[in-house]
This record gives C-alpha cells, sequence and structure tokens, in this order.
C-alpha cells in the first residue's frame, strides 16, 4: 500500500510543476518578456524553474494548442510569429463569438453589472490615450472588460471560449508600437453604453464593429512582422549570432512611423 501511495503523490507534483511552466511562459509572453519569434528552450526554462523537461514540454505544448507559441523545423519553440491569415482568421471567429456575447449581455446583464462595466469601460479608455500608458495594464483590463460581457452573458461555455483566444491578441498589443492612428478617446465607454440601453441586435452590431476596428489596428500594428516573413522568410535560427533579430529590425523600422501608444 506504501508503494501505490508514493506513485499516487508522483501525478499531481508533475501536474502542480506543469502548471506553473505554463503559469510563468504565458505571463512572460503576455507582458511583453518574450517578443513575437523569440526561441524558448526547454532546457535553459527547466534549469531556471528547477524541474525536469517533461512538465516544460507539456507546457509547451498545451501553450502552442492555445495559439502563443508555434514550432518548426530546425528553429525549435518559439513565441508565435502572426501572418495575416493568422490575424484575419482570428478576429472572424472573435466577431462571430463576442456579437453573441453583446446580443446576451443586453439580456442577462444585471443593473448592477452594467455599472461596473462602465466603469471598467473608463479605465480602459484612459489608459489607451495615454502616450507613454502601460501596455501589459491595458491590455489586461481590456481582456478583462471583453471577459466580463461574456460572463454577464450567463453562457460559461461562451465566456471560456472567449477567454482562451483573447491571449493571442494580448500578445500582438504587448509586442508592438502604438498604432498611427489612436482609438477614439471614449470608443470603449461608446460601445458600453450602447450594450447597457440598447436592444440586444443593436448590441451585437455595435460589438462587431467594434471588433473589426480592432482587426484593422491589429493588422496595421503588425505590419512590419508580415513585411519581415515576406523579406526574411529563411532567418530564424537556433543560433543567435546568425538569427535575425526581430526586435532591432523592428526597433529601427518603426521609428519614424509608429507612436509609442497603445491601442
Amino acid at each position: 500500500m506504501a508503494v501505490k501511495t508514493g506513485r499516487k503523490r508522483k501525478l499531481p507534483d508533475g501536474d502542480c510543476m506543469a502548471a506553473e511552466a505554463y503559469t510563468t511562459v504565458r505571463e512572460r509572453i503576455l507582458q511583453g518578456k518574450l517578443p513575437i519569434g523569440q526561441i524558448i528552450s526547454r532546457r535553459k526554462l527547466a534549469a531556471e524553474l528547477g524541474m525536469s523537461l517533461l512538465p516544460v514540454s507539456e507546457a509547451l505544448i498545451r501553450l502552442q494548442h492555445e495559439g502563443l507559441l508555434e514550432s518548426q523545423p530546425r528553429v525549435g519553440t518559439r513565441v508565435r510569429v502572426p501572418t495575416r491569415p493568422d490575424v484575419h482568421g482570428h478576429y472572424v471567429v472573435r466577431e462571430a463569438l463576442e456579437s453573441q456575447a453583446a446580443m446576451l449581455f443586453a439580456t442577462e446583464a444585471t443593473p448592477e453589472e452594467r455599472a461596473e462595466l462602465m466603469e471598467l469601460a473608463v479605465r480602459v479608455d484612459e489608459l489607451s490615450v495615454q502616450s507613454q500608458g502601460d501596455r501589459f495594464l491595458y491590455s489586461r483590463l481590456h481582456q478583462k472588460l471583453h471577459q466580463r460581457i461574456a460572463e454577464c452573458a450567463r453562457c460559461p461555455a461562451l465566456a471560456e471560449v472567449i477567454s482562451r483566444i483573447s491571449a493571442v491578441a494580448a500578445t500582438w498589443l504587448c509586442a508592438t508600437r502604438g498604432s498611427s492612428r489612436a482609438n477614439p478617446p471614449t470608443l470603449h465607454q461608446d460601445l458600453m453604453k450602447i450594450l447597457v440601453t440598447e436592444s440586444p441586435a443593436i448590441a451585437a452590431e455595435a460589438m462587431r464593429s467594434h471588433i473589426r476596428f480592432s482587426r484593422e489596428n491589429a493588422l496595421r500594428r503588425l505590419e512590419l512582422y508580415f513585411r519581415l516573413q515576406k523579406e526574411y522568410p529563411q532567418k530564424y535560427t537556433r543560433i543567435a549570432k546568425k538569427s535575425l533579430s526581430l526586435e532591432s529590425f523592428l526597433l529601427a523600422e518603426s521609428a519614424a512611423t509608429y507612436e509609442s501608444r497603445p491601442l
């Protein structure tokens, strides 16, 4: 019996370590500490976290399934470099899901929840217009706003899917400089006023327009990455001195045309 008890304790320990590795890498990606295209070494990460390769590998596979990482031949695992089809597809799905969430929110949300989200929209808009704003904080609050809309729609399955896919767009926001086209200063407040006061059909249409606006901003923000993929398609290697530096390329190319302002 003692042997069996020992075996049962190993699985939860492994699950905990995989969860720790998953959380660590995910937070670094969302905070922009691991930029788009950054190679992730399983061995270095395992050594840093003081664990074996197995839980680290499990964590990275999970992040691949969520679309935050990708594996390339002769490259290894890296933070996913989005393509134009990736971005278009992401927002097509977001538009369908979040329009449905907005429609349900207009029907199901309580007065207290409506007031809560109006206040949150004010905070999001305040951060969006700050020229030196914290992109990670803005991204986190922006995600929270959209997540709470889905939660107040009273459909847990819908809220879960929206939460999972919105993390991908957060990496694009944290890893890129601001767009030359600034957001309207009351963008999210205007959206929430409609969701709070109008009919479900009008709320759904307002969210659809909001997501399409976000798609165009994301495409603009990622334009340099698309150029990089086209001009240097084979420049991702394991050897640092031979690899193309995404960060240095983007800093040099974006300095004259992009503002340091969050979306």
